[in-house]
């Protein structure tokens, strides 16, 4: 008898710690409140689809893939950033990170347009020319993140802002961009 209530307490307990467990990953065991978020993400440079994972353990380090279309070059972006979130105390469900990553895509060429203006005596003479590149060109590059997220408590949304400046190579030119977005990703 005594043998079979030590069994059952120490079982009660076993299963009250696997809740306990369960919910925790339910809850996220990230420190973030939720392992994976999908959602749109809406910027200057580039606006499309967001994907943040965060990889086991209690480090807070996430991996975030963007999908993106850049509707100025007319082309696309494929973008995987690792990411460091830290908790801000005051405020539950706040939290800033940062990270690196890099990204891949490709551009369509662009219409050109030029205007050379210059005057001959008195009369004015004007050159024009146009002309359209239609060449798909592949870039690469390396990208920098800053930002701030928020986890809803009582629902399973994210609402993110962030500063994503990027350095890529394009057709032998080189560049560095700014670029911010909002971000809403749905969690679980």
């Amino acid at each position: 008898m005594k043998y079979w209530c030590i069994g059952a307490v120490a079982l009660g307990l076993l299963a009250a710690g696997e809740g306990a467990q369960a919910q925790s990953r339910k809850k996220g065991g990230s420190g973030a409140g939720y392992e994976t978020g999908i959602g749109l993400r809406g910027g200057g440079w580039s606006s499309g689809l967001t994907v943040k994972h965060f990889l086991s353990g209690k480090n807070n380090v996430a991996v975030e893939g963007l999908l993106t279309r850049e509707y100025a070059a007319r082309g696309g972006r494929l973008t995987l950033l690792l990411e460091k979130h830290k908790a801000i105390s005051d405020f539950k469900g706040l939290q800033f990170y940062y990270g690196a990553g890099a990204h891949i895509g490709s551009y369509r060429g662009r219409y050109y347009f030029e205007d050379v203006r210059f005057r001959r005596n008195r009369d004015r003479y004007y050159y024009r020319q146009y002309w359209y590149d239609d060449a798909n060109y592949v870039v690469g590059g390396a990208d920098l993140i800053l930002g701030l997220e928020y986890k809803m408590e009582d629902l399973p949304f994210v609402i993110g802002v962030d500063y994503k400046p990027f350095f890529e190579v394009f057709d032998g030119y080189t560049g560095f961009y700014n670029d911010a977005a909002l971000s809403l990703r749905f969690a679980f």
